[in-house]
């Protein structure tokens, strides 16, 4: 009896396994071909052949289109809020590669598939709540992460209004990166932002 229960319990792990390796790969796939194509290009369809899965294994786990960019959703605002909290390990840095690491989270993959679901959440109703939810959650915690990589006291006036205002102006960077190549722009206003971060931040 016992060598039977643990028959089943190790194909029951490699399955379970499997599940779980699918369900990253259709998420990934999600958000690669929200970044490229939209949402309109984005069907279950085109997803599962991105991610090599079929479209029944896609509909096993995300019964509808909605399901899996909701999961979609959900995911980016997790990777979003990792690779926040993995920016600077060990707290507060130079302020100059601080606004540096935050205008290229602003300016990487994770914040063009982000953009293309507020698109499409302006026109779905079933995704619009929990992207502005998450996005809500996302916002606080990159305003709260700033203040601290940036060794910055809120207790003076001004000093919540300016981070916010950094973050602003990264998310704008974001924007005009979606259309051009804005390299050697961006590191010019990111070298002029540090110098002002240093003077209102003290």
């Amino acid at each position: 009896m016992g060598g039977v229960s643990t028959t089943a319990e190790r194909d029951r792990v490699p399955k379970q396994d499997r599940s779980r390796a699918t369900r990253q790969r259709l998420l990934e796939a999600a958000v690669a071909c929200l970044a490229e194509h939209g949402w309109a290009g984005s069907t279950v369809a085109v997803v599962a052949e991105r991610a090599g899965v079929s479209r029944g294994a896609a509909q096993h786990h995300f019964p509808t289109r909605e399901d899996l960019f909701t999961a979609a959703v959900e995911y980016v605002a997790e990777q979003r809020s990792t690779a926040l909290r993995e920016l600077f390990p060990d707290g507060p840095a130079d302020r100059r590669a601080v606004v540096t690491a935050l205008v290229d989270l602003y300016t990487g993959p994770l914040f063009r598939a982000a953009l293309h679901l507020w698109v499409a959440a302006s026109d779905e109703e079933q995704l619009r709540s929990r992207v502005t939810e998450l996005e809500a959650r996302v916002g606080r915690e990159t305003h709260r992460i700033a203040v601290e990589l940036l060794g910055a006291d809120e207790t003076r006036p001004g000093v919540r209004e300016t981070v916010q205002g950094l973050l602003d102006m990264a998310r704008g960077l974001g924007l005009a990166n979606l259309l051009t190549d804005d390299t050697a722009r961006r590191r010019r206003v990111v070298a002029q932002w540090a110098e002002l971060l240093e003077e209102s931040l003290g």
